[in-house]
């Protein structure tokens, strides 16, 4: 593996050419402080199968937080269209990947967002990206639920929006209470989803685990 000022990896050991981006100063630091985490928990970082192991930790570590060099608001206007559709948007079982500020462990599971137009919609990937520019960091899922639906409020300026996760947290399942079937859902709304008669709508189309 080398390493570049663009920061391209190249295994041509192995006959391909695999291109990540990452941060060269960054990840010689965090690689720095991942070996010293080793060794305080007894490892012995020069064994043969731990020996790059911190350099890749500081690589995934900066793919994993890449939502901090993202702009929400901009991503979605980025392909704003002016048209006249005042009817419910849904873009549903987005995967989503984060990672629990508390323990920095990861949870993982679906959103489900919709949107009633005024005016103006958006790119249906847009609402994808947002969930994964605000998924991207050091997260609670509580937060992550408000940012995206006030990010749509406030950029779309639409007549609602409707936010559902439903994910599942290995601080959860591995450590602590360890409930390995827990699943923990959040949702948050504003304008026409306040509307209960609109909100059954979503949540019937979407096929939420909402009481």
């Amino acid at each position: 593996m080398k390493i570049i000022s663009k920061g391209t990896g190249i295994d041509e050991d192995f006959g391909y050419v695999r291109i990540d981006s990452w941060n060269d100063e960054t990840t010689q630091k965090l690689a720095g402080h991942y070996k010293e985490i080793l060794k305080l928990i007894g490892e012995d970082v020069n064994r043969e199968g731990l020996e790059k192991t911190p350099l890749r930790i500081a690589k995934a570590v900066q793919f994993m937080m890449q939502g901090y060099n993202s702009d929400p608001a901009e991503i979605l206007k980025s392909a704003l269209f002016k048209e006249d559709y005042k009817e419910m948007v849904i873009v549903k079982d987005i995967d989503l990947y984060s990672m629990c500020e508390h323990h920095m462990l990861p949870f993982y599971g679906k959103a489900h967002v919709a949107y009633i137009p005024n005016e103006y919609i958006t790119g249906l990937s847009k609402i994808a990206r947002v969930v994964e520019a605000y998924s991207r960091r050091m997260q609670v899922q509580e937060r992550l639920t408000m940012q995206i639906r006030d990010t749509i409020e406030e950029t779309l300026k639409p007549l609602g929006v409707a936010v559902v996760i439903e994910a599942s947290h290995m601080c959860m399942r591995i450590r602590g209470v360890q409930k390995q079937n827990s699943v923990t859902t959040t949702s948050a709304f504003t304008g026409a989803f306040n509307n209960a008669k609109t909100r059954e709508e979503f949540i019937h189309l979407t096929g939420a685990k909402l009481i």
